[in-house]
């Protein structure tokens, strides 16, 4: 199979059409989410929570978040480990949650984690016995009758029934049934979860890294092991090399050699687009961090700074904050990457007028 030599410009445009971020938007919140895979359920609501921003950044001011808890509450979505994929896809991963922990190279960890979950098999039953009765239910409504605790020098040190529900949900016990205010609701997983056939774990795995390709449009063939949603396609799509980038990529054959046309877009930090920094910066050479964790001081864009797409480059970040107290947007600042000109600029503030106005929030912009 020929290896294809791309421009950066052409990994761009790549990236951005497969993203759905082009000039041509989608008209259907369950399409989006189906060509995209999943929505990621950051609730962090500086601006808006992430799944919403990512659907008003594809669909725009036709988008709605009831279309979205709707589309939850009737599980045609569903939402597993912090991630919104389509009901039907799960089939893609009971199997693997039937062979949980499975083969894998943190063996020393596997071991740990399956020693506390052998000496806490009782508060397990617990657990499965309290929502069978009377599920779905937030996490502090379940015993905690773990004898060993979980150790950790994270946040989740102590936090036995949190932890015990993670490992619940992996191996396909327990799933998340809805949401009561803030909490996350709980119950069995074959309460929740469709009756479809399993998929054999290695089909599962095949279709999920060529839907993840169709997605992204180019990934890295291999990258680092990530916990929930992996980032590189092994061998599906056809193979690519990147003028001027070092390393093996894969691109997805249906977006070769298709016009482009581009738009502005202001993006979350945690969209799909930019979500792989390590992508996002041998591509796009962009520099950025969610800042949110830093201290004030140090915060080169802000909080919760927006990507700005424009055409197929990410040219700035958007300091914006959404005081619903007030009732307004408040734009702190706005980082030009490259000078914006003038039908960058104007596209540009645009959006954000747009984006003020499907948040219901009056506009103000820095003096």
């Amino acid at each position: 199979m020929a290896v294809h030599v791309l421009s950066k410009t052409d990994a761009r445009r790549i990236a951005v059409r497969a993203q759905l971020l082009d000039s041509e938007r989608p008209t259907e919140l369950l399409d989006v989410v189906r060509h995209l895979t999943l929505l990621q359920a950051d609730l962090t609501a500086a601006v808006a929570p992430n799944a919403d921003l990512v659907c008003w950044s594809r669909l725009g001011a036709s988008y709605s978040p009831a279309d979205l808890a709707f589309a939850l509450r009737d599980r045609t979505l569903i939402e597993v480990r912090g991630m919104i994929r389509p009901s039907a896809d799960l089939a893609l991963y009971t199997a693997e949650m039937a062979e949980w922990p499975g083969p894998g190279p943190t063996a020393g960890r596997r071991a740990g984690t399956l020693g506390w979950l052998a000496a806490n098999d009782r508060c397990r039953i617990d657990i499965l016995d309290r929502l069978g009765s009377d599920g779905p239910l937030p996490a502090r409504e379940l015993p905690d009758t773990c004898k060993v605790a979980w150790k950790s020098t994270g946040w989740t040190n102590n936090r036995n029934v949190s932890v015990l529900l993670d490992f619940l949900v992996r191996r396909g016990e327990v799933a998340m049934a809805g949401w009561r205010g803030r909490d996350r609701l709980w119950d069995l997983a074959e309460r929740v979860y469709p009756n479809d056939a399993m998929v054999p774990v290695p089909k599962a795995r095949q279709i999920r890294a060529e839907r993840r390709l169709r997605s992204l449009g180019i990934a890295r063939a291999h990258g680092p092991e990530c916990p929930i949603e992996a980032s590189d396609v092994g061998e599906v799509g056809e193979p690519a090399v990147v003028q001027g980038v070092k390393g093996e990529w894969r691109v997805d054959q249906a977006q070769l050699g298709q016009p482009f046309s581009g738009r502005a877009a202001l993006l979350s930090p945690l969209d799909r687009l930019v979500f792989d920094r390590k992508r996002m910066t041998e591509l796009f050479e962009f520099d950025y961090q969610l800042e949110m964790y830093k201290p004030a001081a140090r915060r080169r864009w802000g909080y919760w700074a927006l990507p700005v797409l424009y055409g197929d480059k990410l040219v700035g970040k958007v300091d914006a904050a959404a005081d619903r107290v007030y009732g307004v947007l408040r734009v702190n600042a706005i980082h030009q990457d490259v000078p914006f000109g003038k039908a960058m600029a104007a596209a540009v503030h645009h959006e954000i007028r747009e984006l003020a106005n499907w948040l219901g929030l009056d506009l103000r912009l820095p003096a």
